[in-house]
Formats: structure tokens, sequence, C-alpha cells
């Protein structure tokens, strides 16, 4: 049985009603115009990619000249400083020379100790300084050991300071080349013979 069902007003499209559907947009006229344009911004684009390209490359090859200038004046500043210090103990080591004819040997001993403490004056000036080694304990890290000799003192403690070593501020410029300390082998125990 089929029945026929009466239609309601919900069920049919309201004519006055007017829906919207998103359409494409329209159609070029021209499809080359279109192409031509955004051609166009590309180069564009490119153009203004390459010249901040060119302005960076400019900018690093300017930096790079700018900080070995800078480097090189700094290594000639250090190397001026240290100099300045150094050359007024030339200078009296050349008057020391000099006056040595005639002279005793205890003045130009005593000259010599002058221009040695006025050099180490002015190698403090340059934040260099001494290592002390002898009767320390040894380290690698600021001596080197030459050899071993036996002695009173403790085993592996500086008995003798071949050459000093130095730092210049918390860097080592130069160890100290050191005998080490070797314990005295024991003598050996008497030996005891039981008699039958």
């Amino acid at each position: 049985m089929n029945e026929d069902v009466p239609a309601t007003d919900n069920d049919m499209p309201d004519p006055g009603l007017v829906v919207e559907v998103d359409a494409p947009p329209p159609a070029s006229t021209d499809p080359a115009a279109a192409l031509a344009s955004e051609l166009a911004d590309a180069k564009a684009k490119a153009k203004e990619n390459w010249d901040k390209f060119l302005r960076a490359t400019a900018d690093l090859e300017n930096y790079r000249r700018r900080a070995k200038r800078d480097l090189d004046d700094a290594k000639a500043e250090s190397r001026t400083r240290v100099l300045k210090e150094m050359l007024p103990v030339v200078d009296n080591l050349e008057r020391a020379l000099a006056h040595t004819e005639g002279a005793d040997t205890a003045s130009i001993l005593e000259g010599v100790r002058l221009v040695l403490r006025q050099f180490t004056h002015a190698l403090e000036k340059c934040e260099v300084s001494a290592i002390e080694a002898e009767g320390k304990p040894f380290d690698p890290n600021q001596h080197e050991a030459i050899g071993q000799k036996e002695s009173d003192a403790p085993a592996g403690s500086v008995v003798e300071v071949l050459q000093k070593g130095y730092k210049l501020a918390d860097r080592l410029l130069r160890p100290a080349l050191v005998v080490v300390a070797r314990a005295k082998p024991e003598a050996a125990p008497a030996a005891t013979t039981e008699g039958a």
C-alpha cells in the first residue's frame, strides 16, 4: 500500500531565498599577461634578494678586514709595551760593559745584580713571574723533570732547579727544568745466622 503523504511547506524551497555559492574568480582574459605579471614580480624579488646578498657579503668582508687590522694593532701594541720595558735593561748592560775596563769584579758583579733586578721588575710589569720550584712537590703542569737524585728530601719533591720556569699571568710560558728527589734505598737488614 502506497499512501501519498501530502507535501508540507517545510519541504519546498522558498522562492524568495537567495543562496550564495563560492564562485571561482573570473578567469583572466589573457593568460600571457598574468604570467608576465608573475614573472615581473619574481624578477623584482630576485633583484631585491641579490642586492641583500651583495650588501651582506660586503659587510662580512669589511668586518674581516677590520678584525684583522684590530688584531695586528693589538699584537704591535703588545710588542711595543714589552720592548719599552726591556730597552732600559739593554741600556744598562751596555753601560756596564763600557765601564768594565779597570773595574774590580765586585763592582761588576753588583752592576749585573742591579741589571738583573731591573730586568725582573720589567718582566713583572709584563705579568711574567718565575715559578717557585725548589723544595716544592713535582708538578708536571709547571715542571719538566730532567732527572732524579737520591736525597733526604721527600720523594717526588724538587731538589734542584736547572732552569727557571715562567708564567705569563696564569698561562705557562716555560716549564722549570728540575731534578726530582728519589728515596734512598733502604739498607739491607743484617742477615742473622743461626748456629747448630
